[in-house]
């Protein structure tokens, strides 16, 4: 059930354009100027880097109810990312002085979105760490954790269905598809994950989650 807040800012975002995107679709290129906030109500967008083999490297993922990209629209600066569609997408497309306005006249809506940026910094931190510190292992089962816990379906017994494939994974992590898929092998043959053209099935998230924790 929606919060308090999450219908408030429906209410007010509603007033503007809805635009439905196909999959694949970039909504802001790097180096552009943003002169909208995305607010996505359906689907899922990616934020990502082009590294230097020209792969796609994630930076954040966004599902409703998110806007974006609100740091550039804040400081007026020049976006450094890629925005697009993960999945078929609706979003209503609000001018930036029009949803900056509505933030600052409504606190518990700059609480709430404060407290977005301080958990999604909490995440940020937790996989610097792991880059900086863990196994390549290490890394891919935080991100099967992430995605987990932010995307995944979660069943009764225990297990989580992901609609991700290696490549998304790879992309995710910041690793090569190369290492990612054997690694994902070694994690397969240990019985902790399903593999099938309709995506990753965490056998157990609660078996991941210690395995995880002993490997880092």
């Amino acid at each position: 059930m929606p919060s308090a807040v999450e219908v408030k800012i429906f209410k007010e975002f509603s007033k503007y354009p809805r635009r439905s995107y196909p999959k694949g679709q970039i909504l802001i290129f790097a180096d552009e100027t943003p002169e909208h906030v995305f607010y996505i109500i359906k689907g899922r967008v990616r934020m990502y880097d082009v590294s230097y083999r020209g792969e796609e490297v994630i930076v954040n993922l966004f599902k409703p109810p998110a806007f974006f990209p609100i740091s550039e629209a804040i400081n007026h600066l020049p976006n450094k990312y890629f925005y697009k569609t993960e999945t078929q997408a609706d979003i209503f497309i609000v001018p930036v002085d029009a949803a900056l306005k509505f933030i600052k006249d409504n606190p518990d809506v700059l609480f709430d979105l404060v407290s977005r940026v301080y958990r999604g910094m909490e995440g940020l931190l937790s996989r610097m760490v792991h880059l900086m510190s863990g196994s390549a292992k290490s890394r891919i089962l935080y991100e099967l954790l992430i995605e987990c816990r932010r995307f995944g379906s979660m069943n009764k017994d225990g297990s989580c269905d992901l609609d991700i494939s290696e490549v998304d994974l790879s992309a995710r992590a910041g690793m090569t598809r190369e290492t990612v898929s054997r690694e994902m092998k070694k994690i397969k043959t240990e019985g902790l994950v399903v593999i099938s053209p309709q995506g990753i099935k965490v056998k157990n998230i609660k078996t991941l989650e210690k395995i995880a924790g002993e490997q880092f």
